[in-house]
């Protein structure tokens, strides 16, 4: 994995996630900017889902499962559109609080997509 992307999708979503608390507080839907802000961390998923299937066709590092490791990069890629759904669909405070949830969850998964391809490091 590219350590520098991984640390722009860690530090991009814990960003948008103190942004979407500021909405969750006062009880706001998600507005088209913090969409976009959303779709920036989006971006550098599908970056990273590139650039990991690229590394997978390369080559996998001995110990590392395959189906796991692709597993990650999918789900990363499918939790916060299906986040961001959820947060414009549920009219109350508790549809902007998954889209916080998933920006939260979206570092530690991360993480462990690095644990995944790097078994050494575990």
């Amino acid at each position: 994995m590219w350590d520098p992307l991984q640390t722009a999708v860690i530090v991009a979503s814990l960003v948008v996630a103190v942004g979407s608390l500021l909405y969750v507080v006062p009880d706001r839907r998600p507005d088209r900017w913090l969409v976009a802000a959303v779709g920036v961390v989006q971006v550098l998923l599908v970056a990273q889902l590139v650039i990991g299937v690229v590394q997978v066709v390369e080559g996998v590092p001995e110990g590392v499962s395959t189906a796991t490791f692709l597993g990650y990069l999918v789900g990363l890629v499918i939790a916060l559109p299906a986040g961001v759904w959820w947060a414009r669909g549920e009219p109350s405070r508790a549809g902007t609080g998954v889209l916080l949830v998933v920006l939260v969850v979206v570092p530690v998964l991360v993480v462990r997509l690095q644990q995944i391809w790097d078994p050494v490091l575990v």
